[in-house]
């Protein structure tokens, strides 16, 4: 399989962390975040992995020159002259990857203990052009499913704005988990390379392909957005040792 690696935000919600590397080289239980996300990745067969780059770029390209993985290919698709967001990124990042195989994309600054196998074996079993990692969890923004897990729409329930993308009814709202996959032929979907999130992508193609959203999993899962999710995650690690 392939995997594309997010590390080119700015990380402006970490301060002073972020001012001298970027976010994906912050380190949480003593390594890098980038390195937990490869080290994931590696878990379940992954052997293609492609990082985007923007921030303190050169910080990420001297860090991926010490890492060895044998019979993982480690790339980097290079975001210096104008930040992608995740869309833009995926569309950047396209000749980099074997398009006969899916794409598990990352954010790198997400740490879980899910058995992401499962989702992959998930992905195959429902055939969909994507597959979104969810939870019932409390935030702001939200993908809606039918009953059968079908991505159906989207919602921001502190602003109001909804948009509904297949006429269900009953769906259940969930929170996007930072982990996808996607079939390489999405790419070509998506349209021209140009600055914009994939959650307009997957919106805008769910009212004629199948995108599903997987929930049956458990187990920890970090956001490491601030210095104080942060340190939340390593009080975890350390009372969980």
């Amino acid at each position: 399989m392939n995997a594309l690696i997010f590390a080119a935000g700015l990380g402006t919600r970490l301060a002073h962390l972020t001012k001298e590397i970027p976010k994906a080289l912050v380190e949480v239980n003593g390594k890098p975040m980038l390195l937990h996300a490869i080290e994931k990745m590696i878990s379940i067969g992954v052997d293609r992995i492609v990082i985007n780059m923007h921030h303190h770029a050169e910080k990420i390209e001297a860090y991926i020159r010490t890492l060895n993985f044998e019979g993982v290919e480690i790339l980097l698709s290079d975001e210096r002259g104008e930040l992608l967001e995740t869309g833009g990124g995926l569309i950047k990042a396209g000749p980099l990857f074997d398009l006969t195989k899916p794409i598990v994309l990352y954010n790198s600054d997400v740490l879980t203990g899910a058995d992401l196998n499962k989702m992959v074996e998930y992905h195959n079993q429902k055939g969909g052009i994507a597959t979104l990692m969810v939870k019932n969890r409390d935030t702001s923004r939200y993908f809606l499913f039918d009953e059968e897990m079908h991505l159906s729409g989207w919602q921001n329930i502190t602003s109001g704005e909804q948009i509904i993308t297949r006429n269900k009814k009953d769906l259940d709202s969930l929170a996007f988990s930072g982990i996808h996959i996607v079939e390489p032929e999405i790419i070509q979907m998506l349209g021209e390379k140009r600055k914009f999130s994939i959650t307009k992508g997957y919106l805008d193609l769910s009212e004629q392909y199948h995108i599903y959203g997987w929930k049956d999993w458990s187990e920890y899962w970090f956001d490491i957005g601030t210095p104080e999710k942060l340190s939340a995650v390593n009080q975890f690690f350390k009372e969980s040792s």
